[in-house]
């Protein structure tokens, strides 16, 4: 009676167990290209690159015109208005090469920045799905590496439809 009894007890542990853990996945790149907002986002950001490039043509104008200057009027400088010169022109030099090495860090902040509203509006999908449907974990396809899913587990599609983005059919 013992046995029968553990035996039903761990058939039916181990079914709630099972029961209680569902796994869905998520395309979170995809759901984000198709989104509307993605647009404004992309503007914004090539507004802020340009804006970007404005400023390094004015630094290596100003550098220019500082060179242009020096070479111009050497001759009539004195030693140490020639090495004040030289020091302008070597900062100048030095705070474009830090400009342009800090750009691509600029564009990349920027741009997730811009990118987190919508990645939080995927996520809050997402999180009502989850819930609605007891999901107990979801992973995301692009950075998981996961080696097989199941289509019937996949969320993006329902997340897509939950924030109002036409699916086409095909994808």
């Amino acid at each position: 009676m013992k046995k029968i009894f553990l035996t039903i007890f761990v058939l039916v542990v181990s079914l709630q167990l099972s029961a209680q853990s569902k796994t869905g996945t998520i395309d979170t790149e995809f759901v984000l290209s198709k989104m509307p907002e993605l647009t404004k986002v992309q503007e914004d950001l090539k507004a802020y690159n340009k804006k970007l490039e404005d400023e390094l043509k004015v630094k290596v104008e100003g550098y220019q015109a500082k060179v242009k200057d020096y070479q111009d009027n050497v001759a009539s400088f004195t030693e140490p208005m020639k090495k004040t010169k030289q020091e302008e022109i070597l900062a100048m030099e030095s705070d474009i090469a830090k400009f342009r090495q800090n750009g691509s860090q600029l564009v990349q902040l920027e741009q997730n920045k811009l990118l987190q509203p919508l990645y939080t509006k995927i996520g809050k999908a997402l999180e009502e799905i989850a819930k609605a449907e007891s999901y107990t974990q979801v992973f995301t396809i692009t950075s998981s590496g996961l080696a097989y899913i199941d289509p019937n587990y996949d969320l993006t599609r329902k997340v897509m439809t939950k924030l109002g983005i036409k699916i086409e059919e095909g994808k």
